[in-house]
């Protein structure tokens, strides 16, 4: 058994799923960061599309903790609207379909 098989074995339960039925916000992120592992970075975006945004928006705000680009918190605060409308996005393409 793989590292990888370890860790898709411990994948919780979404609580919100399990009370409501429904996706939340974050659901599919567990098996978008398995699958980007696994290298299907296409497989990645269809389970949680914000994930490489998020991944590049972290990125940057700890190369500006590092560096202090000049604009960097502007940059961080379109990168973080940029994030939250593809999770919201997502999420209500999720509940209606």
């Amino acid at each position: 058994m793989g590292i990888i098989d370890k860790i898709e074995n411990l994948q919780q339960p979404c609580f919100y799923k399990l009370l409501t039925g429904y996706d939340c916000p974050g659901c599919g992120l567990q098996r978008a960061i398995i699958a980007l592992i696994k290298g299907n970075v296409l497989e990645s975006i269809k389970f949680f599309p914000a994930l490489l945004p998020l991944a590049f928006m972290f990125g940057f705000l700890i190369a500006h903790s590092i560096f202090k680009f000049k604009r960097g918190a502007k940059i961080l605060t379109y990168l973080f609207i940029f994030n939250i409308l593809i999770i919201i996005t997502n999420f209500v393409y999720k509940f209606f379909i």
